[in-house]
């Protein structure tokens, strides 16, 4: 396979920018797992992000009966189109344009090697989307952060929000040196499940994120420092507000916190900032 990719890439007189996120995948084996993971079938359509010259993508329209693929270079996606009329590939769509900005067709499953740049923005934006699982390659570091759970060195506010949004499952690591060129760090897979059903609203993605600015601290801490990610209030009025919060939540630390403990947290701010009076003079 890394022949292959190398023989592609000179003929076509491409040098990778791995500042794009252009690392490709030169493993057959690997491919080979991701590829099971999806358990893939001919009524499956599937959204592959950064597809470039179509390692992935071949195999999964070998598997699946659809298969949009999205690369942003200009340069990148008439190779993977030229490669697919050459095999006569006649199951995948090729969108050319940036998968952070462009609205997807229907899909039911993802698959897809990320950008690692677009990791963060391009998970939240799928799981925006109905559709029954993801399959997708991280850098292991973020993939950690997905997974961990409370009291772990990594457990943050992304592991928080996959909580809320999906079921998250870490299937395997991978080794830098399985691509081209070799990235400085290894990567992992994770398989995704949505929870359809759950609405996040934003009161309690800022919670969330002004609590984990100071995850070591105490939430009570935590909350008084970072409390402008909620609300434009004065030291003595945002103590006043939290003293009115159960203490047992309060006295936890963030690193420690549940992310239904957080939920309760941040439905109990809103209702006692729902009763609140700014304009109020404290006591």
């Amino acid at each position: 396979m890394l022949s292959e990719t190398l023989k592609i890439l000179n003929k076509e007189g491409v040098k990778l920018d791995k500042r794009k996120g252009q690392n490709y995948l030169v493993d057959g084996n690997v491919l080979a797992r991701i590829v099971e993971s999806a358990e893939l079938s001919k009524k499956d359509t599937v959204l592959e992000i950064g597809a470039g010259i179509g390692t992935l993508t071949i195999p999964l329209a070998e598997n699946a009966g659809k298969v949009i693929a999205v690369e942003q270079d200009h340069k990148i996606a008439p190779i993977l189109i030229k490669r697919l009329k050459e095999l006569h590939i006649t199951n995948v769509d090729v969108i050319i344009g940036d998968a952070t900005k462009i609205e997807f067709p229907t899909f039911n499953k993802v698959v897809s090697n990320l950008p690692y740049k677009i990791s963060s923005p391009i998970t939240f934006k799928i799981l925006k989307y109905n559709f029954e699982l993801a399959v997708l390659m991280y850098q292991l570091e973020f993939a950690q952060r997905m997974v961990a759970e409370p009291g772990d060195s990594n457990y943050s506010r992304l592991s928080v929000m996959m909580h809320f949004y999906a079921n998250v499952n870490l299937l395997f690591n991978v080794s830098k040196n399985v691509f081209l060129p070799k990235p400085k760090v290894s990567s992992a897979v994770i398989k995704l499940t949505p929870k359809n059903e759950v609405k996040i609203d934003k009161f309690i993605i800022n919670v969330t994120r002004a609590l984990f600015q100071h995850k070591r601290k105490k939430v009570r801490n935590a909350l008084i420092d970072s409390f402008h990610e909620i609300g434009e209030f004065d030291k003595n009025q945002i103590k006043d507000l939290i003293s009115k919060l159960d203490i047992e939540l309060l006295d936890q630390r963030v690193v420690n916190m549940e992310p239904q403990n957080i939920r309760k947290l941040s439905k109990e701010l809103e209702q006692v900032m729902d009763g609140f009076d700014p304009l109020k003079k404290q006591e």
